[in-house]
């Protein structure tokens, strides 16, 4: 059955142009073209053979003939030309960069020959390469990348890095919305390394963008220019950083709160849903001269307090007294304050078998899995008949998963 690789080849070599043949604008499909003529090459020779075509068009290639030959009726198309490219005698992929300089439509398959095994191809492909002009490799950043992660292939990813950090600042800025996450990456590390992209952009971009690099190189960069303190820079490089959706942006955002001279406003992400953004609060506070732990203390005394992480918070960084203002907060009418509560009693390694085991029972599915998770340790100090009352049909499917968690934990087979 013959792929899509095989096809473009079989099209290309029966007279079809590149870009009927196959889909330029994708690096797949270039890729799929030189692995699809090595292969068909040798399985089917009668398909470059000049006689397979009545034009005579097709460009003959001969394994029997010492060195290879290398012919043209008259000068080659683009279609011949991108065969002989992909060929696996190396001196035929040799011969064909000879014909191949000012192809532009080419460019693609002088890419991928600058990887090639055979040096005498890859150095052939690699002299072209270096005097295509800029814009021409940011067109086939995609591919470009892809051939740089291979063993040979580093010179073509520095030559677009450099021409990326040496030329235009449009040229870098129009790859930051490519599809390709590769070239996106490093579209926005060139920007950021030129510092093409103001504060209030790189927070915006950081606080929104899909890719985990990218936020981490905006977000980076945003505290990197924020200045000593104005509330102008403060709002448009920290305030976005606080309200992103994202722990990685908002723990940047807050540890940025240091470097505008404003500890006290780290004081609400004491009790952010992020252990991250917990933690850099607590060091931005400290920073500032204040213990956060009083903080913590102060919260959890307050039950009807709206910041259930608050015993968690307070487990992450409190002493061993702490405990029993955390067990306090186990019986707690707020799910979420029970939860955090049995996590922050985990983080203070203060958990207690018969203060949670009655948490096993809980209608929050959220509750009863922190609370299994708490007891597994201890499984073996689980009454076995308590879990096997959980087990009955009439019981929500989330205390049913955890008895057999349980049960599993010391070795009794159970199931749903």
């Amino acid at each position: 059955m013959l792929t899509s690789e095989d096809e473009a080849v079989r099209r290309l070599a029966a007279g079809f142009a590149l870009d009927e043949a196959l889909d330029v604008m994708d690096p797949e499909s270039w890729i799929g073209l030189d692995i699809g003529v090595r292969e068909l090459a040798w399985q089917w020779p009668e398909l470059f053979h000049s006689n397979a075509s009545p034009s005579g068009r097709r460009l003959n290639w001969s394994r029997d003939a010492s060195p290879p030959t290398v012919t043209w009726p008259r000068k080659p198309d683009d279609a011949e030309l991108a065969l002989a490219l992909c060929h696996p005698d190396g001196r035929i992929r040799e011969a064909a960069l000879g014909h191949a300089e000012e192809r532009p439509a080419l460019l693609a398959l002088v890419v991928i020959r600058c990887a090639d095994w055979a040096g005498p191809v890859r150095d052939r492909a690699r002299a072209l390469l270096a005097e295509a002009p800029p814009h021409r490799l940011a067109a086939h950043a995609a591919l470009i990348l892809r051939v740089g992660g291979r063993s040979r292939g580093g010179f073509t990813q520095e030559l677009l890095t450099g021409a990326l950090r040496a030329g235009p600042a449009a040229q870098a800025e129009a790859l930051l919305d490519s599809g390709d996450r590769a070239t996106a990456r490093l579209a926005y590390r060139v920007a950021v390394e030129r510092r093409l992209l103001p504060i209030a952009r790189l927070a915006q971009i950081a606080a929104r963008h899909r890719d985990v690099v990218v936020q981490d190189l905006c977000a980076a960069a945003a505290v990197a220019a924020l200045g000593e303190g104005t509330f102008e820079e403060f709002a448009e490089g920290v305030v976005p950083l606080l309200a992103s959706r994202q722990p990685r942006v908002r723990s940047a955002g807050v540890t940025a709160l240091r470097r505008a001279g404003r500890h006290a406003d780290a004081e609400p992400y004491l009790t952010d849903r992020s252990a991250v953004v917990r933690a850099c609060a607590r060091w931005v506070l400290r920073q500032g001269g204040t213990d956060p732990v009083p903080l913590y203390r102060a919260l959890c005394a307050d039950p009807a307090g709206s910041r259930p992480a608050a015993a968690v918070g307070l487990g992450e960084c409190g002493m061993r007294e702490d405990a029993d203002r955390i067990r306090a907060l186990l019986a707690h009418p707020v799910p979420g304050v029970r939860v955090c509560s049995v996590a922050g009693l985990r983080a203070l390694d203060a958990v207690r078998v018969d203060d949670v085991r009655p948490l096993l029972d809980d209608p929050s599915a959220a509750v009863v899995r922190q609370a299994t998770a708490a007891l597994l340790p201890w499984a073996d100090c689980v009454p076995q008949e308590l879990l096997r009352e959980l087990l009955t049909e009439d019981r929500p499917r989330h205390q049913r998963v955890a008895a057999i968690r349980l049960l599993r934990a010391v070795g009794v087979h159970a199931q749903l």
